[in-house]
């Protein structure tokens, strides 16, 4: 047996001969079994930690780990669900339809105005279809342009080169008007359907158009004070167009689309239209070639004149329908802004004059009515009568005391000898008959800005006024009210309403004639046709000779009064009038002539000229066959 080396020492056995390791020699046993115990630092120099029991224990079970794990993960869960069910189930409506909102797209579908027509179908002021041009300036930058695959643009400079010259605008004005964020910026107004459809072949999606219309008026001012017009937004501002704005506008529809972020209809998105119902078309009662022919009458005379302003009427005098209404400055409705505001209503049914001895008429027919005079009852007319409350009143011109019948006083137009006929109807009667014929209140004529005249009552007539009343003074009427006396008279002394629309035409072809209003028996058949006897001997033999039409009887009566200007309103003008009825043997209308002046006028002089110019054409018009009996004179004189 080998010696042992004297660095290595012998190996030991233990009892149950194995040999012992020496390592362990010394140290303590460990004791593996026990789970609460730990191993020791293999070097005896090191620290020794010691931890709880408690410790080890937890950090050998996972099971505890897991379950606060799993239920961890299931509260976020719940969160998360319960989050869920709230967005789709309480707020999910509500955002769903806020998403759908914002990608609608509503409007209105504007209707086609009805066309206004004259009494015989011609057409006065009709609409044309025109378009407003929108541009999405938020999508122009992305815009390119390309000819042949190459580029030759980007933005805005492009997209206006190739607009500019269909929408006839510079391109650099143009330009500006395509640069900013605007979704919806308007670059031209009005444009016609040609253009819009040029546009259109361009397809550019966020160019777009709304369908407008543009009003005409193709007779140019014929009959502009009876039409009026409309204003920048399509409603009626003056005549016809404002007071049948409900009838001719029509009725609004509307469109619900839905597009993309792009502005690009969504072919399967929602979709809602409902269509507008277009206006009726309004038929009135003038006749446009009377109307023209009676406006170049006045327009001559106030020239000759050197009026200020002067009118003429004519209606029928078995419907009260209004034929002609025409008046001096008549304004274009296309042309507004060359015409003075003054001259875009009807100063013939708004303005208001004192009617003068036109309105001894009322007080002939009062006193014949009454029964206190008879047409030959005879009186000695001066030139200057005093009443019995002291007032002095005198005829227009000098003359010897005449000795003249109550036709004779009408024929000569005699103030002091109307004065006298006047004593015997009293004051209240006087204010019945001026009420009963129309003084005082409006027509009803259908037209916008009428007056109705001033006829105070009884009580406010002071000393002078009682009188005046009998030949046309302390009263205001206006020109259509002063017509409409004679148009009484021509009827047989009943009373029509004035009325300028005859009917409405609806777009199915339609048609609703205008029911006349109620009539008044104002006078008897009788008085009505005893006036109007009296009435052709003022032309026959009276101050009226120049009213005379050949081949036709008439009846009329002269009148010159203090007006005031039309324009400014200073009490500072003449009214020489002339109102006529024509044939007289069988009346078919009515034809009042007014001419305003800073001078003197005579009515027989310069009136009654134009009254029968007009006349005789508006008869030739109607087809009305000349007279086919000669008139009864009433004498004059005794």
């Amino acid at each position: 047996m080998p010696r042992a080396s004297a660095r290595q020492p012998a190996a030991r056995t233990r009892a149950d001969g194995h040999p012992v390791d020496r390592s362990t020699v010394g140290r303590r046993p460990v004791d593996r079994g026990a789970a609460d115990r730990h191993v020791r630092p293999a070097f005896s120099g090191a620290p020794t930690l010691v931890m709880p029991a408690w410790f080890a224990a937890r950090t050998g079970s996972p099971h505890a780990r897991q379950r606060a794990l799993l239920i961890g993960v299931l509260a976020i869960l719940g969160v998360f669900a319960g989050r869920l069910v709230y967005v789709q189930a309480v707020e999910g409506p509500d955002l769903a339809a806020e998403a759908l909102r914002g990608r609608l797209v509503s409007g209105e579908l504007v209707p086609q105005r009805g066309d206004i027509l004259d009494a015989d179908g011609k057409v006065m002021a009709m609409s044309v279809t025109r378009y407003d041009i929108l541009v999405d300036q938020t999508l122009v930058p992305d815009w390119k342009r390309y000819e042949d695959g190459r580029l030759l643009g980007q933005g805005a400079e492009a997209l206006a080169e190739v607009l500019a010259p269909i929408l006839d605008r510079p391109v650099a004005e143009l330009a500006a008007d395509l640069v900013g964020d605007r979704r919806g910026k308007y670059i031209s107004r009005g444009v016609l359907p040609e253009t819009w459809s040029a546009i259109k072949a361009l397809r550019i999606a966020f160019i777009s158009a709304e369908e407008t219309s543009e009003r005409k008026y193709p007779n140019g001012n014929v009959a502009g004070n009876i039409l009026g017009f409309v204003n920048s937004e399509g409603v009626g501002s003056a005549g016809v167009e404002q007071s049948q704005e409900t009838q001719l506008r029509g009725t609004n529809g509307s469109y619900l689309l839905e597009q993309d972020p792009r502005g690009a209809l969504i072919p399967t998105g929602e979709k809602e239209r409902v269509e507008a119902v277009d206006g009726r078309d309004v038929e009135l009662t003038v006749k446009s070639d009377l109307q023209w022919k009676a406006q170049d009458a006045i327009e001559k005379a106030a020239r000759a004149y050197g009026a200020t302003y002067g009118n003429i009427v004519v209606s029928d005098t078995r419907t009260g329908q209004i034929l002609a209404l025409a008046e001096t400055s008549t304004v274009d409705p296309a042309d507004l802004a060359s015409s003075d505001p003054a001259n875009w209503g009807s100063r013939a049914i708004s303005n208001v004059f004192e009617p003068g001895s036109t309105a001894k008429v009322i007080t002939m027919a009062a006193a014949l009515e009454t029964g206190a005079w008879t047409p030959t009852s005879k009186f000695t007319v001066p030139d200057t009568y005093v009443t019995d409350n002291g007032q002095t009143i005198r005829d227009s011109h000098a003359h010897v005391p005449q000795q003249l019948t109550l036709a004779g006083v009408f024929a000569e137009s005699s103030n002091t000898g109307t004065v006298m006929i006047g004593e015997k109807i009293p004051m209240q009667v006087r204010y019945d008959y001026l009420s009963k014929f129309g003084f005082g209140q409006k027509t009803g004529i259908g037209l916008p800005g009428e007056s109705a005249g001033i006829l105070h009552p009884v009580e406010k007539w002071d000393g002078r006024t009682r009188w005046n009343v009998l030949f046309g003074q302390g009263v205001a009427v206006t020109a259509i009210q002063s017509n409409e006396v004679f148009a009484t008279i021509a009827n047989g002394g009943v009373r029509n309403t004035p009325r300028i629309i005859k009917g409405y035409r609806s777009e199915d072809g339609t048609y609703e004639a205008v029911k006349p209003a109620e009539t008044t028996q104002v006078v008897s058949k009788e008085t009505a046709d005893t006036v109007l006897q009296m009435m052709e001997t003022v032309v026959s033999d009276g101050t009226g000779k120049k009213a005379a039409v050949p081949g036709y009887r008439i009846a009329g009566k002269t009148g010159t009064a203090q007006a005031p200007n039309p324009l400014t309103g200073t009490y500072d003008h003449f009214v020489a009038s002339f109102n006529g009825i024509a044939p007289a043997d069988d009346p078919r209308i009515a034809v009042s002539v007014s001419l305003y002046s800073d001078k003197l006028l005579y009515g027989g002089e310069a009136a009654a000229p134009v009254f029968a110019d007009v006349t005789a054409f508006a008869l030739q018009h109607l087809g009305v066959e000349p007279s086919g009996s000669k008139a009864t004179k009433i004498p004059t004189e005794w």
